[in-house]
């Protein structure tokens, strides 16, 4: 059947009216203009902190504001590349309309999905936290499955990470894990994949060759920024400081470095060893401590303004999302229904498409909380 190209740029420019009605491009511009202004002033790096947020807003501004206008530029310019091929019945030209068309849905599609990002948090880089749960060794190596999974999908895009701290499974993978991804939007991209994560397999470490069942759970933070105002009294956190160590008990210095942080009002824990100084460690144990208290101020906010108890991942379930690699092969959230049966595609990384059905079904949650 030939594509009905009219009603597909229709619809791709219906989609771009919402998207630009969202962003709002005249406030976009201002503060584009604004932020312009602050950056030449002559004493902006008299205080480099302050010079940095500056210069970093600007540059997301911009970079948001072309990503509207390239994506109405791009749609202009498929309607004349149809028309020229209508005109000149050039089958290799619409086939080229093609591709630019199943491109543009895509990219659209993408951007239609980061204009749900609205959340207080949803702009904030991210700090993710995995942790075995039950299933011994197979939990173990399902959790270091999962950091690899979503260090691929951030490798992938070119997000920078920073692995903070990672304690090893005695006999093989991780008991828990914790990496930063350094880029905006990381969180609300994020953010949906926070929950209980199952995965059955023939376990590689059964001699008997037998089914298992295994899981690890995901948490999901926004990073602290010096705006926030979270404070922590020296008399609520517990420090404790301990010796570094990598896989198999190997040693990775010989000095108390690693720090272990309590928060003992709410018994958050935080541990801090891939930093080469006890104050270093100390300072990111802090700041991901800050980031976690954060969240969970935030959601005690949300609690008492709809009068629900627990937060966000209670909703959702113990179990957000399977991956069964036997008796057959298939990934599913059990949230979204979205599912796939390239699993080994999923460990590398291909998880957008799970994002993008999360992040639509979680804003659908939300609207649906707020009228009811």
């Amino acid at each position: 059947m030939a594509t009905d190209f009219p009603a597909e740029i229709k619809a791709l420019r219906t989609t771009m009216d919402t998207v630009r009605g969202v962003t709002d491009l005249d406030t976009l511009r201002a503060q584009i203009t604004d932020l312009e202004q602050q950056s030449g002033a002559p004493d902006l790096w008299d205080d480099p902190e302050h010079a940095q947020q500056v210069t970093s807003k600007l540059s997301r501004a911009n970079a948001e504001l072309e990503r509207v206008e390239t994506m109405d530029q791009r749609i202009d310019d498929l309607e004349v590349l149809v028309e020229m091929a209508q005109e000149e019945n050039d089958a290799d030209t619409l086939a080229e309309a093609e591709k630019e068309l199943t491109d543009l849905h895509k990219a659209v599609g993408e951007l239609e999905v980061r204009t749900l990002l609205a959340g207080e948090y949803d702009q904030r880089e991210a700090v993710v936290t995995i942790r075995a749960g039950a299933g011994g060794v197979d939990a173990a190596d399902f959790a270091e499955m999962l950091m690899r999974m979503y260090l691929r999908w951030a490798e992938r895009h070119g997000y920078p990470t920073k692995v903070m701290d990672t304690s090893y499974a005695e006999e093989a993978g991780l008991k828990s894990a914790t990496f930063e991804v350094n880029v905006p939007y990381a969180y609300g991209n994020l953010s949906v994949e926070a929950g209980t994560h199952r995965l059955v397999r023939i376990s590689p470490f059964d001699n008997q060759g037998r089914r298992q069942t295994s899981f690890a759970a995901v948490e999901v933070v926004p990073l602290i920024e010096q705006t926030d105002s979270i404070e922590i009294p020296d008399n609520e956190l517990k420090i404790d400081v301990f010796r570094s160590s990598g896989p198999g008990g190997q040693s990775v210095n010989t000095t108390d470095s690693a720090v272990r942080m309590t928060h003992i009002p709410t018994g958050t824990v935080v541990s801090m060893q891939n930093e080469k100084s006890q104050i270093q460690n100390r300072a990111a144990a802090l700041r991901v401590m800050q980031s976690r208290l954060l969240l969970i101020r935030q959601q005690q906010e949300a609690a008492e303004k709809k009068e629900l108890a627990g937060d966000i991942k209670a909703s959702w379930g113990d179990q957000m999302r399977s991956y069964v690699l036997h008796p057959y092969q298939m990934v599913k959230d059990l949230r979204t229904e979205h599912e796939v049966g390239k699993t080994d595609a999923v460990f590398d990384g291909d998880i957008d498409d799970f994002m993008e059905a999360g992040i639509r079904w979680k804003r659908n949650q939300e609207k649906a909380n707020a009228e009811g």
